[in-house]
């Protein structure tokens, strides 16, 4: 995860960019941390680039054995695709075009699978991506924002998860769930009496937990976007992609 230092003086969290999944690629080398980057960076990205290489013409078990593939090679000892380098910028543009340039070396499907088959398998649910896939538009989309698409959920739901837990661990669990709705929900909508219901809550203190909720979750945001960027400048605009890839 991206460090984080703390000014007591504003309560403010600032991240430092130490650590980014550039560096996730770049150490996968290191036997004592390919386990760990392999995890996170499939947890992120594995969807996305499987939604690419369906849109882009690839049966649902071809994008199966190329995603799988894939990962293995880009966290291969020696393997690491060629090119990675952190001064580029955006980490999912690159993963994007490695995967790209991936798919063009395979010369069939068989060779792929050779290639992964003395490496564990991966525990990915192709099953409900591909229930996701086929519930998008059919022709919508082009590979390369389905690919936008789908690494922005994947991020959302992410910041998602790490909310839920830190609410959980604080004995919160209930409030999370009553208030997580005015995540994506417009203000409006939302009923704070009928909340403050639910949880045995004033409607003011519901309201101001909900306000509390919404600001640690543009935190997380921002925490999850600088990990996938090389400052601090590139944030902001990169929040502005996510958004503009879900109205799109």
């Amino acid at each position: 995860m991206t460090q984080f230092s703390n000014d007591e003086s504003s309560g403010r969290i600032e991240p430092t960019f130490e650590t980014t999944h550039w560096s996730l690629v770049i150490g996968a080398g290191q036997v004592e941390t390919r386990q760990r980057s392999m995890t996170v960076l499939c947890e992120r990205y594995w969807l996305p680039l499987y939604a690419f290489l369906r849109r882009a013409g690839h049966s649902s078990h071809d994008a199966q054995d190329l995603t799988q593939s894939f990962f293995v090679k880009l966290l291969e000892r020696d393997g690491a695709i060629d090119g990675a380098d952190q001064e580029r910028g955006r980490f999912r543009s690159y993963l994007l075009g490695a995967l790209k340039h991936f798919v063009a070396n395979q010369r069939t499907r068989q060779k792929a699978q050779k290639r992964g088959g003395s490496i564990p398998h991966l525990s990915l649910n192709y099953a409900a991506a591909e229930v996701w896939y086929q519930g998008e538009p059919a022709e919508a989309e082009t590979p390369e924002s389905m690919f936008r698409r789908r690494w922005a959920l994947s991020v959302l739901d992410s910041v998602i998860k790490r909310l839920e837990k830190e609410y959980e661990a604080k004995g919160k669990a209930q409030l999370f769930r009553a208030l997580k709705d005015c995540l994506t929900g417009d203000s409006r909508d939302i009923s704070y009496d009928k909340l403050a219901a639910e949880v045995s809550m004033s409607p003011g203190a519901v309201k101001t937990a909900a306000h509390r909720l919404r600001k640690r979750y543009r935190e997380l945001l921002k925490d999850e976007i600088s990990q996938t960027v090389t400052c601090q400048e590139e944030v902001e605009d990169e929040i502005n992609q996510l958004l503009n890839a879900l109205s799109s």
